[in-house]
């Protein structure tokens, strides 16, 4: 294969060059700083159908035929060398001359080119503060220095369509690196956001591989509808961070206020996360590979009474009611001794389902490129099995992108992804079908119910058995697929104007299916009927973007200005259909079942979008900086006359650090920065409703005409045609600043306040149409953040670095309606989101937390305050409050109470030490100020075969134990301390906790030995994710845990062993 070498000003020559030329040329001394090599020719990548060829691509040479002899005779070679202020050689530092790039540093750190005296050259390299000089006549030689730059200040910070410089915000913006993700054995990207970012709050939602996505919110609860974040991907809406490897991501970009939010307009109320994933870096090709293997287990799961114990407390709750007790005390005898094993069992069910799963995740890319081409290729599997039998996870994903210089004035930019996720998650003979009925049915299950007899068959409840449901190989089956392309144009129209164009495709699709087996459990029981249940979903999205950069700076002045337009459709297409009554379990095909009971239904659904946006920013001498931003919006989701909105932000900052005045603190003061902002936002996601101006009709009416029925259509919603934007207006203040060189930090002040929240409005009921939405809410959000970072090289052997974030966040519902105080929460009657109080407050008894502790005393307060709960008050039971003080006990004495399930504190803390070739980091993360309800099913109760007690109970009430951790044992529904009965705060538990999020040690090979092998770099290393966790609960369940029914698969624990390999 030919290659074309370059040497000089790019002139280039297919001439062989000898191998031990190429060698010599190629060769890095070992002691030298690391830099990407210098590449001598250019490699040209083509993808097609998953397949990449490498071609010799040639390089233009630097020559302008037109230029005439006089101008060339005015030029003279020059050759200088680039070294660090360690003095090794900076290699594949880029060399401009006028701006114009015209060379990089080659293994030497050297460079010779031919440019004309009174030339401006400018060498710059990550990480590096960029050295100007003037090219003198007759000077022929340069040695250029190289100084690090404050990293803290010169990191580029990816803002909405652009990047800043993090000295030059004035906005609130948070950015993560993507080295902090890389190795982790995650799933999802969502979860290991956990404890890194201030302002930012994910929750995860359980442990199924694959459903496993955490919820996240910025800055809390911004409205009462959809809170969730816009999310793109290289510029490209994306909807979910988990359609990612993180092995991809470079940088991670929060913008959290209005003035840095409000370049997206109507999406951006709740905030916007910006992902930007790897590209290509000038050098010669490059391959990596990362992987590991691990294993997994849940976190937590209850601890459950044995069949003795949970038969003994059983018959004691019973006999507090005045009945006769179930088991004999030689029935409880035998559950002891296990002596008969089929009538009087004791079946662990945690044992029986759970086993420990097993997880691997492999990637692998390779970069490369020059002054005209760079390019990324990555491509990556993930398997991860369950902790239940028969459901796991296998995810396929594959990224190319690439960057050309077409000219001197037009680069072009090419993004392609493709993910591909296959779900089975273990389903039961039960309403849903899902693993959470599975869960539900393993925590109540009695211990005493026989898991199978001797003769092969279950043993069960009114449910049937869940291990017949996971022995039957039922599985709920997603799979999923994600197509994103991306092209893009810049073109520099003059040395300070800049046009870009892109556009994107997004195809994106599910097939949902799900077949119900029969099961016949033994001779008297059996499931419900099979039945099969199939859906195909289909989202397309076709997005355009032009915009307009300007960028000028003359004296102490500094203007940047963008202009913009966007528009994109989104199409939805929904499909389902369903049959039940199959011959057998191995005809699962739609045709063989009963077609008297099929359904089906599907229809299409449409979004279309068009915008103008825009941002000036404004600084002198880098020391006073202003932006505005705009955005104006028009969204089909709202009728003519309401669907336009404009959403504008300004923001402003003082580097005080700059001042003349401050020049005596510059040795401890490094940067010193004042911020202020204010802006609206806008929501138009707030509703799953693609068309919520508009009636509905349902056309499978039939009306009696002439004695037969005939088709008509009636109408079946009303709905308000003015409905529009709920706007959230954001107004704040706040500091950044470097102490020392090393310790950055910054502290934020913020107050969103969102109006025309859509709500339900009730109708009359002859009305006959039910509720309609309209713009009535009202809701205050605010909250402060801090967060500090410390990084320091302490010797050649030692680097340490350390970080900390704290958030504080608190909502409160200013208006409902008119006349309306309170909404109840579909999901639990006991929570209210009231005005005045706190979005989903829980509402409920105050429980003093003491016991009667004689009947006596129980009497007494009955006499006093009454009884409104059904079941008279005994020694042992709940002692409430009367909370407003009138004398008497009634459901007025309910109140609000101080924390909700959504944390009110997040925080986090991590820690990072190199010594030699040994690293080490941690990532610990919390939360405070944040409770939650666990109902009966999680902590057990006494209500028969489907109970199975927590061993919490067994310190309950006693005569003879006064001060225990729960009210004496009764059986469901016979006592006023139960929930059912009267939920109160006795009930209500503290779930905040400290977590080491993640763990990771090691060790990278030494050089001496890398060089005898042929590789360039290999780490080998230990992590843990979910590894401790630290918290105020007296029973075994993970706080983080948020289903009230304990339903939720469980959270997991994960160890693995990895190894990153550069070749």
């Amino acid at each position: 294969m030919l290659v074309y070498y370059c040497i000089n000003n790019y002139i280039c020559s297919t001439k062989p060059k000898s191998e031990e030329y190429m060698s010599n040329f190629m060769k890095v001394s070992k002691n030298r700083r690391k830099h990407p090599p210098f590449v001598t020719g250019s490699v040209a990548f083509s993808f097609a159908l998953g397949l990449m060829a490498v071609a010799p691509s040639p390089v233009l040479a630097n020559v302008d035929a037109n230029t005439s002899m006089s101008v060339q005779q005015q030029k003279q070679s020059i050759n200088g060398v680039v070294k660090d202020v360690n003095g090794e050689p900076v290699i594949g530092a880029s060399v401009l001359a006028n701006g114009t790039p015209v060379g990089v540093t080659d293994v030497d750190g050297r460079f010779s080119i031919s440019v004309a005296p009174g030339t401006e050259l400018k060498i710059s390299y990550v990480g590096f503060a960029t050295q100007s000089l003037t090219v003198r006549s007759g000077v022929t030689s340069y040695n250029i220095t190289l100084k690090d730059e404050n990293s803290a200040l010169s990191e580029v910070v990816v803002v909405g369509y652009g990047t800043q410089k993090k000295a030059n915000l004035s906005g609130s913006v948070a950015q993560l690196d993507g080295k902090t993700l890389e190795n982790r054995p995650i799933s999802n990207v969502s979860s290991g956001l956990q404890g890194l970012l201030p302002g930012i709050t994910v929750t995860g939602a359980d442990g199924a591989p694959g459903l496993d996505n955490g919820s996240i919110l910025v800055r809390g609860v911004g409205t009462l509808n959809s809170a969730s974040p816009y999310i793109l991907i290289d510029g490209v809406e994306a909807g979910t961070l988990n359609s990612l490897d993180p092995e991809d991501i470079a940088s991670i970009s929060v913008l959290k206020d209005a003035s840095s939010a409000a370049i997206y307009g109507s999406k951006a109320s709740n905030g916007v996360i910006l992902v930007t994933t790897k590209r290509g870096q000038n050098g010669a090709p490059k391959v990596s590979y990362s992987g590991y293997f691990g294993i997994q287990n849940a976190t937590a799961l209850m601890d459950r009474m044995n069949s003795a114990d949970a038969a003994y407390y059983y018959n004691k709750a019973l006999e507090r009611s005045g009945k006769a007790p179930r088991f004999s005390e030689e029935a409880i005898q035998k559950f002891r001794d296990g002596s008969d094993p089929y009538n009087y069992p004791n079946t662990d069910w945690y044992g029986l389902a759970f086993k420990t799963a097993w997880q691997n995740r492999h990637s692998v890319n390779i970069t490369g490129g020059n002054e005209f081409v760079k390019y990324l290729a990555s491509a990556g599997y993930l398997k991860q099995s369950s902790i239940l039998p028969n459901a796991g996870r296998e995810q396929f994903n594959g990224r190319a992108n690439i960057d050309m210089v077409l000219s001197k004035r037009i680069t072009a930019h090419l993004n392609l992804a493709y993910i591909q996720n296959n779900y089975r998650d273990a389903s039961s003979a039960y309403a849903g079908g899902s693993s959470d009925q599975i869960i539900r049915q393993l925590n109540i299950i009695a211990p005493w119910i026989v898991y199978k007899y001797e003769d092969g068959t279950y043993g069960t409840v009114s449910d049937g058995n869940p291990m017949a449901w996971l022995e039957s190989g039922m599985t709920v089956n997603r799979n999923n697929r994600n197509f994103t392309g991306m092209i893009g144009l810049d073109y520099q129209i003059l040395k300070d104007l800049k046009l870009t164009l892109q556009g994107a495709y997004v195809d994106a699709s599910q097939r949902y299916s799900y077949f119900q087996k029969f099961i016949q459990y033994n001779p008297n029981k059996a499931s419900d009927p099979n039945k099969l249940e199939i859906a195909h979903y289909d989202w397309h999205r076709t997005t355009f973007d032009a915009f307009l950069n300007y960028d000028k700076s003359f004296a102490k002045h500094n203007i940047k200005a963008m202009l913009g337009w966007h528009t994109e459709r989104y199409k939805y297409l929904p499909d389902w259909m369903y049959r039940k009554s199959f011959p057998n379990n191995d005809l699962t095909d739609m045709n063989a079942g009963d077609a008297s009971t099929q359904q089906n239904a599907g229809n299409t659904r449409e979004l279309a979008m068009v915008s103008y946006f825009g941002r000036l920013n404004y600084d002198y001498a880098g020391r006073y900086l202003f932006e505005a931003n705009f955005r104006s919006d028009a969204s089909s989701r709202f009728a003519d006359g309401h669907r336009w909105g404009f959403f504008p932000s300004f923001s402003a900052a003082w580097r005080v650090s700059e001042e003349p005045f401050m020049e005596g603190s510059k040795s401890w003061l490094n940067n010193l920065k004042l911020r202020a902002s204010w802006g609206q936002l806008g929501n138009q996601d707030a509703l799953n409703d693609y068309y919520p101006w508009m009636n509905t009709y349902n056309l499978n009416a039939k009306y009696p005409f002439g004695g037969q029925l005939t088709p008509g259509y009636y109408q079946g919603s009303y709905h308000l045609e003015t409905i529009s934007w709920e706007r959230s207006t954001t107004w704040g203040v706040g500091l950044d600043f470097t102490l020392f060189g090393g310790l950055t930090g910054s502290l934020d002040y913020y107050n969103r306040k969102t109006t025309g929240i859509i709500m339900d409005v009730s109708a009359p009921a002859e009305f006959a149409l039910g509720a309609y939405k309209d713009n009535i809410g009202a809701l205050r959000n605010q909250g402060v953040e801090l967060s500090l970072a410390y990084a320091k090289q302490l010797n050649k052997d030692w680097t340490i670095n350390v970080g900390a974030n704290f958030s504080y966040n608190k909502n409160k519902i200013l208006y409902l309606g008119e006349g309306t105080e309170y909404v109840v929460d579909k999901d639990n009657r006991n929570r209210r989101t009231a005005i005045g109080q706190q979005y989903k407050s829980y509402y409920m008894y105050k429980a003093t937390g003491k016991f009667f502790n004689s009947q006596q005393e129980a009497d007494d307060y009955t006499a006093k305050y009454g009884n409104p709960f059904g079941r008279k008050f005994m020694a042992g039971d709940l002692i409430y409050e009367d909370a407003n003080g009138d004398g008497k006990l009634d459901s007025n004495d309910r109140i609000y109470t101080k924390h909700t399930d959504i944390p009110a504190i997040t925080y986090g803390f991590n820690l990072g030490a190199t010594w030699k070739n040994i690293d080490l980091s941690m990532i610990w993360q919390g939360v405070g100020a944040v409770s939650h309800i666990y109902n009966r099913e999680v902590l057990g109760e006494f209500s028969g075969d489907a109970s199975h007690p927590s061993t919490l109970w067994k310190d309950s009430w006693t005569d003879d134990n006064h001060n225990a951790k729960l009210p004496r044992v009764f059986e469901t529904g016979n006592s006023p301390s139960d929930m059912t009965r009267a939920m109160s705060t006795f009930w209500l538990w503290n779930t905040a906790y400290l977590r080491l999020k993640t763990l990771q040690i090691g060790y990278t090979l030494p050089k001496s030995t890398l060089k005898a092998i042929g590789l360039e770099k290999v780490r080998i290393y230990y992590a843990g994710e979910n590894l401790l966790t630290f918290d105020a609960l007296p029973f075994n369940i993970d706080p983080e845990v948020t289903s009230e029914r304990g339903s939720s698969y469980p959270l997991l624990r994960s160890h693995s062993i990895g190894i990153n390999i550069t070749f």
